[in-house]
């Protein structure tokens, strides 16, 4: 295994190392361990052990992530006008800490362990600090967190919880990028920020096409719509399907999801660039991909030249969208999510709009994330809940059931 620029082609060997030392491109994990599925460990993505960057067994840190199911969605296809095919739900909210970061995590805090980290750093929109402190506090090793001030409090008290040091940065995402970046420097702590700028992290997440090729029987959805901040799931469902021999316009057309008020890969989809240039300040409910990409927007052009490859667009949505989405997961498929994790629900009936959902498609959706971590937006949502003054008197709480029920959601 060594490390490879994306950009320039030159060649690493396997340490930590987070950009090119010829161009300070983006580095990728090439080959693969051929490591056995080491015994005792949680059923999850380390049974394919293999396929992965690690060839220490004892330097694994799992809790079972990965391997999450993958959905039909029936009630939820009939909800959505215009949609003639199957919609499947890639559930990546029932990883450990709620989220898909941990696929990354698991992946990068093993590596970095292997390499003899003596503790990790990551900064955060939320979770994948979450992420990090639940790994960091199985694998015994320290962690400092970098989140921004106004990350949701659901996600901050599941970082605390773990017991990592939390440092919450006033202003956007990218300022905590940058701390991080700057301590991981300074004290020799794993970085394990999940833009691009860990590969072993990333490697992690080319798991996740060859779980849904598996669970779809051996088909290759027609399109797989997935959040996107800087694109490293973008990634790792692109590399996943062509591992398996349907790269580029043989495997799916890729849809990546931003924000309408944080959209910089979107916006130069839009204008047919070739470069993505840094966003402002992000402004919407979906912390989770309000990634600006100051000062790593290679992050960015990478993302997009793999949605172009692949056929497939990219979509930004509204937070009146994202808010509708959150409803029709959590009342027409059972899902409650995050924002971010309803972003691909709310970009269909863009891409129905423009032609771009063929009759009979098949689409996945990645949910990325739980609600737990953000449940601001449903708080605010009509809701049927009706005092009972009288909880003796069955027949009235009986008429005073059906007539909500009967109500439209």
């Amino acid at each position: 295994m060594y490390l490879r620029c994306i950009e320039c082609g030159h060649t690493h060997p396997p340490t930590l190392r987070y950009a090119c030392a010829a161009c300070g491109g983006i580095l990728r994990v090439e080959g693969e361990s051929g490591l056995a599925p080491p015994p005792g460990l949680p059923p999850g993505m380390w049974r394919h052990a293999a396929r992965l960057g690690v060839t220490d067994p004892g330097a694994i840190v799992s809790l079972g992530e990965g391997e999450t199911p993958l959905l039909r969605a029936p009630h939820l296809e009939a909800a959505i006008p215009g949609f003639r095919g199957e919609l499947w739900l890639k559930d990546e909210t029932r990883n450990p800490s709620g989220s898909f970061k941990d696929r990354a995590i698991s992946a990068g805090i093993s590596k970095a362990i292997e390499l003899g980290a003596r503790g990790v750093v990551c900064a955060s929109s939320g979770n994948a600090g979450a992420s990090v402190a639940a790994y960091a506090a199985r694998a015994g090793l320290g962690a400092i967190i970098i989140v921004p001030a106004h990350t949701p409090d659901g996600k901050v008290t599941q970082i605390a919880a773990h017991g990592a040091v939390l440092l919450k940065v006033p202003g956007h995402y990218s300022r905590s990028y940058d701390l991080a970046a700057a301590l991981a420097e300074r004290h020799g702590y794993a970085n394990l920020t999940t833009t691009f700028i860990n590969p072993w992290a990333v490697d992690g997440l080319k798991l996740v096409g060859p779980e849904i090729r598996a669970q779809l029987g051996g088909r290759v959805p027609d399109l797989v719509l997935v959040p996107t901040g800087s694109g490293p799931l973008v990634e790792g469902v692109a590399r996943g399907f062509a591992a398996e021999g349907f790269a580029g316009a043989a495997g799916p057309r890729l849809v990546a999801v931003q924000a309408e008020g944080c959209a910089p890969i979107v916006r130069a989809f839009e204008a047919g660039a070739e470069r993505v240039e840094a966003w402002g300040m992000p402004d919407t409910i979906a912390s989770g991909i309000s990634d600006p990409l100051i000062g790593y927007e290679r992050d960015g052009t990478h993302t997009l030249r793999l949605v172009r490859q692949s056929g497939g667009t990219a979509v930004a949505v509204s937070d009146d969208a994202l808010r509708g989405a959150m409803r029709l997961l959590a009342r027409r498929a059972g899902l409650y999510a995050e924002p971010t994790g309803a972003s691909p629900i709310a970009a269909l009936p863009a891409l129905l709009a423009r032609g771009l959902v063929p009759e009979g498609a098949v689409v996945v959706c990645l949910i990325t994330g739980h609600g737990f971590k953000d449940g601001r937006a449903y708080q605010e949502m009509p809701a049927r809940i009706h005092p009972v003054p009288e909880p003796g008197d069955l027949a009235a709480v009986a008429r005073l059931c059906e007539s909500a029920l009967a109500e439209k959601d």
